[in-house]
This record gives structure tokens, C-alpha cells and sequence, in this order.
């Protein structure tokens, strides 16, 4: 934590601030979790010590609820799990994924107290809760986990208080956990030393799990799961460090409701203040100088909300063709009235591009992606995690679809943004410069005979499809990046 220092932000409370000049794609710090837990609709799915998915994971014998890896996993978990099992035993079944998180931290808070390493900068009691400050269905739900937790651990030495402290502090500053290659959330955890960052919508950092070093057949030589702070631009010396709490691409106002609702602050940042680029999300299309009326952007507008509802519905569903044909429909009222930043046709570009994907349309979809992109660049910083992965999806949809010029041109784009903001050791950049070896290689082949070319890709996708990084154009489950608990 030597880059770092904790100082008085004023309104803000407590802050982290910079010691001395930090370059693009720095790790400013790197943070383990204080407890950690995976979801309960994925506790089969995910390793729950290295959240990673995996097929055919390894049960504890015991609880019958802890899934792992192999015994390695198992083994290196067990400190963190041994009372969890015990619990989960004695109860008969696994309580909610707050609760069991909450359990975590007081057991690690009994056995380590709130601070575990030198490197910690505040302790677990002192993080803010907002208890006070909840909604009524936030405390009536708070009060059912608490009763849930005293069933889950009825020796407990912890006032309820305290108790009900941890589930506020919690519930505020909880980090969502991705699975290995950073596409689908899958656990929550809770980091003390990046609680102290505070929200800026055009943050000057970004946060990045890092799943560790696991292929030891010794648990002892294990690298821990850990988030990394990254500085996404040339960052002074003495200026304060933010990460963005929320996804940019909504208008301020928008965007402070949310941060108000989960955060219970007002956001006050430069963005909100001067409503920076809500002009470009709510734009009309100009055409020779002229912009359609007031009344028919309305129109559209309203219409494009109602679509979205019926897009949503239908993909819940699994009805994926009649996603497609909702998005067309929407398609054709949005593009002669909504301008290409419009926030209403990005939405249904990006599901149309993502649904088509899934449905191996690639020639379509890269269309769509293509014209989403385009619209993200004007929108997200830069060096936007969410804007790198939406160039990577788009860079491999048009790869799948034959496109090599315009596949490799955007994979570059994508993987100069990932490693700022990934890294070069993260599995998803990793993967990345694979693809654009390969395509670059593509590429030489198509430049030099265009026909043959397209021969050798036909007979290759013939024998063995294009199954790198599909993973990344699945329609479910996505995650733009990683957020706090939302």
C-alpha cells in the first residue's frame, strides 16, 4: 500500500489518495479478500474457493453444499470453511448469501479481529453500514437475514448490533466477484482497503479481479484471489484516487438516483454536476442540418421503453427469435429519429448483437455490434473496461462472421484497452492475444489471395468450429465489469 494514503475527503468522509505519480495500466494496489462467498443460484457451478466455473466440481462430503475444484481447492478452502460446514450442518441446509457472507467476516473478525495484515488500512468496524438510512423493505429484509443468521449461528458472541452492522456495511460495500474469464458475476465479497475509494462516474481507476495462481498440486503455494486497482490515465501525485459505482452509460440523473438508492449519497462529481454527455444519450438524429420534432422524439422514445419491457421478457423466456424480430421492429422506429449515442437504440443494438451471436447469425450481428461500438466510443472514457469488452464481443463476432480486415482492427483496439485495465497476466487478455495472433495471421492470408483465403476458413470451420472465446458473444449472464454489489 506504499502508492496509497488515507485522507480526509471532506463531504465524501475518508478517501485514498496517490503518493506519488502513477502511469496508464498501473497497479496501484493489489487487495485479498476479508471473506468472500459464491452465490447461491451458482454454489454447484463455481469453485468456492477460486470462484472459477468448472464442470463436474468436487463436493465436501460433509455439508453437501461446498463445491471445488479438486482437494487441492478443497484443502487450501478449508480454514475459511471448516465453521461453515459445521453450520450448514447443524441447520440442515445453506442459509441466503448474505447471511453466510456476514457469517464469514464475523468468524474471520473473531479469529484475526478487523484488521488481518499491516497492509490493511481500516478495520472491518469501522466501514460505514447506512443502516440508518435504509428504505423500510431494506430493514425489513435486514431484520429477516438477521433472524436467519441467529438460526445459522445461534452461539454467536456478537451483539446484534454489531451484527446488524455487518449486514449494512455489507449491503454498501459489498464487490461482486467475476468468474476466470470476467463474463458472468458469480460471488460477493468484501475488500476493506477499497471500500475507502470513493465514486466518481469518470473515475480515474478501475478494479479487476485477479483469480490468483491455483495450478500448485500444493494448496500452500496458492496465490490468493485478489482485486487490482488499476489507473486508467496518468494519475498525480496527491490526487484521489475513484472508481466508478455504477455503469456511465445513463444519464446523471439516472445514474445519482441509483447511487442514492444503493450508496446513500448524493453524488456530486464533475459528470453528474455539469450532466456531461446526457445530451449525446438523449440525442435525435440530425440529418442535412434538420432534427425531427420534439413531439416525435417523445414518441419514439416511449415506444423504445416499451420495446426493451418485450425484448427483456422474451429473452427471459429463451424465445430468442422473437428477440431478434422485437429488435428489428424497434430498430426501424429508433434510426431515422435517435441519434447513434442514443441510449435507447444502444440497448437494443447491443441485445441484437449478442441474441444473434447465440444464434451463430454472425453476419448480422457484427452489423449491429459494429454500430454499437461506434456509439460506446463516443460515450465511455477511453480506457472503459465495459467499452474494451464491448470491442472484444464485437471484434469476434465480425471474426466468426468472415470479416478479418474489420475483426483484427477491433480486436487490437480491444486488447490496447484490456491491458490497461486487465493487465497482461489476466486470462481474458491472455486469450485475447491469442485471437489477435491469430488474426493478424488471417489477415497476411487474406490480403495476400482473398479466394483462397476464404477456402481454407470454410474448410477449417467444417472440421473444427471457431470455438475461441465464444464465451464472450453468449447472450447470458454477461457482465459489463465488475461493480460493487448492485
Amino acid at each position: 500500500m506504499n502508492n496509497v494514503q488515507v485522507f480526509d475527503a471532506g463531504l465524501k468522509g475518508r478517501g485514498l489518495r496517490t503518493t506519488k505519480i502513477l502511469q496508464p495500466g498501473e497497479v496501484v494496489f493489489a487487495e485479498p479478500s476479508f471473506a468472500a462467498v459464491v452465490f447461491d443460484r451458482l454454489s454447484q457451478q463455481v469453485c468456492h474457493n477460486c470462484f472459477r466455473r468448472q464442470v463436474n466440481l468436487h463436493r465436501c462430503a460433509q455439508c453437501k453444499f461446498a463445491h471445488y475444484c479438486d482437494r487441492t481447492c478443497q484443502t487450501a478452502c478449508w480454514d475459511e470453511h471448516k465453521q461453515e460446514c459445521a453450520a450448514i450442518r447443524n441447520i440442515g441446509k445453506a442459509p441466503n448469501e448474505n447471511v453466510r457472507l456476514v457469517a464469514r467476516v464475523l468468524w474471520r473478525v473473531q479469529k484475526d479481529t478487523g484488521i488481518v495484515s499491516d497492509s490493511q488500512l481500516i478495520s472491518v468496524d469501522l466501514l460505514k453500514d447506512h443502516v440508518a438510512d435504509m428504505p423500510t423493505d431494506d430493514l425489513n429484509e435486514l431484520k429477516s437475514n438477521m433472524q436467519k443468521f441467529l438460526d445459522y449461528c445461534p452461539n454467536t458472541k456478537h451483539r446484534t448490533d454489531y451484527i446488524s452492522h455487518i449486514f449494512g456495511m455489507i449491503d454498501c460495500n459489498g464487490f461482486t466477484l467475476s468468474d476466470q474469464r470476467g463474463l458472468q458475476a458469480v460471488g460477493v465479497a468484501l475488500f476493506p482497503n477499497l471500500c475507502l475509494v470513493n465514486h466518481d462516474c469518470w473515475p480515474n481507476c478501475t478494479v479487476i479481479l485477479n483469480h490468483g495462481n491455483q495450478s500448485t498440486l500444493n494448496s500452500t503455494f496458492h496465490s490468493k484471489k485478489r482485486i487490482e486497482l488499476r489507473a486508467l490515465g496518468k494519475i498525480a501525485e496527491n490526487e484521489e484516487l475513484t472508481v466508478s459505482y455504477v455503469d456511465f452509460l445513463n444519464v446523471s440523473g439516472d445514474r445519482k438516483l441509483a447511487l442514492k438508492h444503493q450508496y446513500h449519497f448524493d453524488c456530486t462529481c464533475k459528470s453528474c454536476s455539469e450532466h456531461s454527455k446526457d445530451d449525446l444519450m438523449m440525442a435525435a438524429k440530425e440529418t442535412d442540418g434538420k432534427k425531427p420534432s420534439g413531439e416525435l422524439v417523445k414518441e419514439v422514445q416511449m415506444f423504445s421503453l416499451e420495446c426493451l419491457a418485450k425484448i427483456e421478457a422474451a429473452r427471459t423466456a429463451g424465445n430468442f427469435n422473437e428477440v431478434v424480430k422485437l429488435c428489428q421492429e424497434c430498430l426501424e422506429r429508433q434510426e431515422p429519429v435517435l441519434a447513434d449515442t442514443h441510449l435507447y437504440q444502444l440497448r437494443v443494438l447491443s441485445v441484437a448483437s449478442e441474441v444473434l451471436s447465440y444464434l451463430r447469425r454472425f453476419s448480422e450481428a457484427a452489423k449491429y455490434a459494429n454500430r454499437m461500438v461506434e456509439g460506446y466510443a463516443k460515450l465511455y472514457h477511453p480506457n472503459n473496461a465495459q467499452l474494451g469488452m464491448a470491442i472484444m464481443r464485437a471484434g469476434v463476432t465480425n471474426w466468426h462472421a468472415g470479416l478479418i480486415e474489420t475483426a483484427h482492427g477491433l480486436i487490437c483496439k480491444a486488447y490496447a484497452i484490456l491491458m490497461v485495465t486487465h493487465g497482461a497476466t489476466h486470462p481474458i487478455t491472455r486469450d485475447l492475444e491469442a485471437i489477435r495472433t491469430q488474426t493478424e495471421m488471417e489477415l497476411r492470408m487474406f490480403k495476400q489471395n482473398e479466394d483462397v483465403y476464404h477456402s481454407m476458413r470454410e474448410a477449417a470451420l467444417q472440421t473444427k468450429p471457431m470455438g475461441k472465446m465464444t464465451e464472450a458473444l453468449r447472450g447470458e449472464d454477461n457482465v459489463k465489469a465488475l461493480t460493487h454489489k448492485q
